[in-house]
């Protein structure tokens, strides 16, 4: 059994695997990676990975148009466990407020609503057949993901009010609506699958799908043994549907080729967009491609449609809460709006990501400015460029 060392910045040994914070010889996973018998051990396996491995997601673009509606079920079936559950946990907590008020005797009042993840998929399952009779046309991933959402984002309101969490103080969750916040839905369990063909992903319920770039790549990794799937995450963005695929993949080493900079130390700065080594300044990356000018640029097509999309209004028809005639043009215009803003985030995304792998792969340490973005962002003018 390869003995633990310190990790940097921990006290004591650290599980060399998963960074668990547990002896190495306690790890059960640890233990079994190094074909050492696991049981006994205390730790649970599950929370552990096998050393070597690194946590690493891959974005899989899904072909929506014959699973429109099934991708949709499943997330709005999450939203519907979350608002629903979360109806449940208000309205306990204030008819235990209003009892105590009232002064009734702790041992009389209405039983408390737990909210870890166990508690209130208990209680879902409880209420399921009267408040969602449609639950067996989606998987029970699907509210699962909404529970479990419901669960941290009530634990982090507790903790923050506490005391227990650094930050800004959180508040308490709201309901979701369909047309605003994230539409996702996630799969922890059941088959999940890459076909052969490196062209379609199997999930729970919803079957084979149809992706429209290929999945060689982590097909490869799956069939050499150097990656496994933990779980599979459906989510929209914009008009389209992706399938991330998280999972534990091989640690690969820097190649001896990598290029490499003659300063092993680099100093960071959000202020420019400009990066300094030992006095000298360059610049990551170079303006005409950064997020910044990709949302200068798409600014003045934004404001035409926008003014387009306020201009398309039909007469108006008292059968109806809409104007007649405009519902079509307007949800076209929409859809316009929806793809140019797509467009200039994920180009924002690309180039982000491009430049941190350049700087972590050319420089040994990399010092970043301390910046309040959040204060920067709330300037008049300044939001667009931060």
């Amino acid at each position: 059994m390869q003995r633990a060392k310190a990790a940097p910045g921990l006290v004591g040994p650290s599980c060399y695997a998963c960074n668990c914070r547990a002896p190495g010889d306690a790890c059960g996973y640890a233990a079994r990676a190094a074909g050492v018998a696991g049981e006994g051990s205390g730790w649970p396996a599950s929370k552990c990975r096998t050393a070597g491995w690194c946590r690493r997601t891959g974005s899989h673009s899904i072909r929506v148009r014959p699973s429109r509606r099934a991708l949709a079920a499943h997330a709005g079936a999450a939203r519907f466990a979350f608002n629903h559950m979360l109806a449940h946990v208000a309205a306990v907590t204030s008819q235990r407020a209003a009892e105590r008020s009232y002064g009734v005797p702790d041992d009389q009042l209405t039983p408390a609503q737990g909210w870890s993840l166990p508690a209130l998929r208990r209680e879902w399952n409880r209420r399921k057949d009267v408040a969602a009779p449609w639950w067996p046309e989606c998987s029970k991933e699907a509210y699962n993901t909404g529970l479990d959402s419901l669960a941290r984002a009530l634990r982090n309101w507790c903790d923050s009010r506490d005391g227990r969490r650094a930050g800004p103080r959180a508040r308490f969750p709201r309901f979701r609506s369909r047309r605003a916040g994230k539409v996702s839905c996630r799969f922890t369990t059941g088959m999940i699958r890459v076909e052969p063909d490196r062209h379609h992903i199997t999930l729970p319920r919803l079957g084979t799908i149809r992706t429209h770039e290929s999945t060689r790549k982590l097909a490869r990794r799956l069939e050499a043994g150097t990656a496994r799937i933990l779980s599979a995450t459906i989510r929209r963005q914009g008009a389209r549907w992706f399938c991330l695929v998280p999972g534990d993949r091989g640690r690969k080493a820097r190649p001896a080729h990598a290029p490499q900079s003659v300063f092993p130390v680099c100093g960071c700065g959000c202020g420019g967009g400009r990066s300094a080594g030992r006095g000298r300044a360059r610049r990551y990356p170079d303006r005409a491609s950064t997020g910044t000018a990709v949302a200068a640029a798409a600014q003045g097509r934004l404001t035409r449609l926008q003014r387009q999309a306020a201009r398309q209004h039909g007469p108006f028809d008292p059968g109806t809460p809409y104007q007649a005639g405009a519902v079509t043009a307007v949800a076209a215009t929409q859809a316009r709006i929806i793809r140019l803003y797509t467009h200039a985030a994920s180009i924002r995304r690309d180039v982000l990501h491009k430049a941190t792998t350049t700087l972590a792969s050319q420089h040994q340490v990399i010092v970043v400015e301390t910046l309040n973005v959040a204060g920067c962002s709330a300037r008049a003018g300044h939001a667009s460029g931060v």
